[in-house]
């Protein structure tokens, strides 16, 4: 565990650079590296299955790029419901911006505006626009991944609930059976049953910051313990996997944010990929990877990160050294290889999906703000 000052610094060091990073930002405010593709179209019009990183992609060098040509703020990163399937997105060469106005038009405002409205006959239709809008990636990629627990810190498993005894001593449980928990609920009524599985280990410090948790199923408090009694009854709401004596229960967790704007971090961040999911050696395009750092480094949904190979360290061939040894070495630049969207984060750990890679992904190699 980080003592208080260690972690007061780094989130103090965070909030200076995110309010220096994404305050007013102005129309030609640009990146490095935030430059349009040669071949871009004049416009683009969405349709339905097209992603933010998708039209992005399409412009742009790098799609992590979108906040700068539309100069967006925070806010607006956080909160990207407004484009939609039917809009034009237009190039605006003249000014080097995006926009949904076409250049030359006198339109007022940066572009963005509603959907365009449609006159349903016979009857009326509505639905949600936040449903509709574009998604900043495919949302089928890391929808299993986005309501299941996932990683474990350590002061979550040190003070988790665990199921202490089943009804009438069963063995298998199933939906609809009833288990007995012990521990501290605080205030919670629904949780979701884990184990805890392999350590999540720092490639770095070789620190175990977190533990990775199998999801086993939901329970739903029935009733506390009473006076008296040392467990509260729970009924299983549904299973995934086998749950029985000694696991573990966390609150379920709220609605998850499914949709950011690609965007760099906050902060410069240099990490390492910790683990690739499903156990795997090497992982390729739409895999989904951890990396050991979170929200106390930078790290948002969204955030974008350039994956690079460790440079090797090689023999220098202009060294003889005495008798072929104590020959100096060479150390070759880490070589960039893909990207990486981070869309879930605690509080040292992320999970990020592989957007683009030319080579397999492994243990131990770089992850950091793009250049």
């Amino acid at each position: 565990m980080k003592n208080f000052s260690t972690v007061a610094t780094r989130a103090a060091a965070v909030a200076l650079v995110a309010v220096a990073a994404f305050s007013a930002p102005s129309a030609h405010a640009q990146a490095p590296g935030c430059t349009f593709r040669p071949d871009a179209p004049d416009q683009h019009v969405v349709v339905k299955g097209d992603t933010l990183w998708d039209i992005s992609g399409t412009f742009l060098r790098n799609p992590w790029c979108w906040p700068q040509v539309w100069g967006m703020n925070r806010d607006e990163i956080r909160n990207p419901h407004w484009i939609y399937p039917g809009q034009i997105v237009y190039f605006d060469r003249a000014r080097g911006r995006l926009s949904l106005n076409r250049p030359g038009s006198g339109a007022a405002g940066d572009g963005r505006g509603e959907p365009p409205v449609l006159r349903l006959s016979p009857q009326v239709r509505s639905e949600s626009l936040e449903q509709s809008a574009v998604p900043a990636i495919p949302a089928g990629a890391i929808e299993p991944y986005l309501t299941q627990p996932l990683v474990v810190e350590a002061d979550e498993l040190a003070g988790a609930p665990r199921i202490a005894a089943s009804q009438e001593g069963r063995v298998y449980l199933g939906e609809g059976d009833r288990v007995y928990v012990r521990g501290n609920l605080k205030g919670s009524t629904s949780f979701q049953v884990f184990r805890p599985g392999n350590p999540l280990r720092d490639p770095q410090s070789g620190k175990v910051l977190a533990h990775e948790a199998a999801y086993l199923g939901s329970v739903k408090l029935i009733s506390e313990a009473r006076p008296g009694v040392d467990v509260h009854t729970f009924v299983v709401s549904n299973t995934l996997q086998e749950m029985g004596v000694g696991d573990l229960l966390v609150p379920a967790s709220p609605q998850p944010v499914r949709n950011y704007v690609p965007h760099a971090p906050l902060a410069p961040v240099d990490a390492r990929i910790m683990s690739i999911y499903a156990g795997v050696t090497y992982a390729g395009q739409s895999q989904v990877v951890t990396v050991n750092r979170g929200t106390l480094d930078g790290l948002d949904i969204g955030a974008v990160l350039q994956l690079y190979h460790l440079g090797k360290t090689v023999p220098d061939p202009e060294s003889k050294g005495f008798l072929g040894m104590g020959r100096s070495t060479l150390k070759l630049p880490d070589e960039q290889y893909g990207s990486l969207f981070i869309f879930r984060v605690f509080n040292n750990v992320s999970y990020g999906l592989i957007m683009q890679v030319t080579a397999p992904v492994q243990v131990g190699d770089v992850a950091k703000s793009p250049e």
